[in-house]
């Protein structure tokens, strides 16, 4: 593939980093070894990426931590009066 291929594939990989919009992406084929200039430029993009994938998870784990705050306290709740009313007796 031509090294035009690769620096739109690059750059369609840099926006979606810059933008957290990495849904509906898919491998582009066909692409072959990447270009011997634009090694530097995958590799940091590769690095974002990671960057990236490391923030996901620490705001994963946070939001677990706080779902298992916010159970714990709706557990301890006892009901305020009746739940259902029987209208039918």
């Amino acid at each position: 593939m031509s090294p035009d291929t690769w620096e739109a594939a690059l750059a369609s990989l840099e926006q979606d980093v810059a933008l957290d919009d990495g849904t509906g992406w898919s491998e582009p084929a066909g692409l072959g070894p990447v270009p011997r200039a634009l090694v530097g430029r995958a590799s940091r993009l590769l690095a974002a990426q990671r960057d990236r994938i490391a923030e996901l998870e620490s705001d994963r784990r946070a939001t677990l931590e706080h779902l298992g705050a916010l159970r714990a306290v709706d557990a301890t709740r006892e009901p305020r009066g009746a739940v259902y009313l029987d209208a039918s007796a």
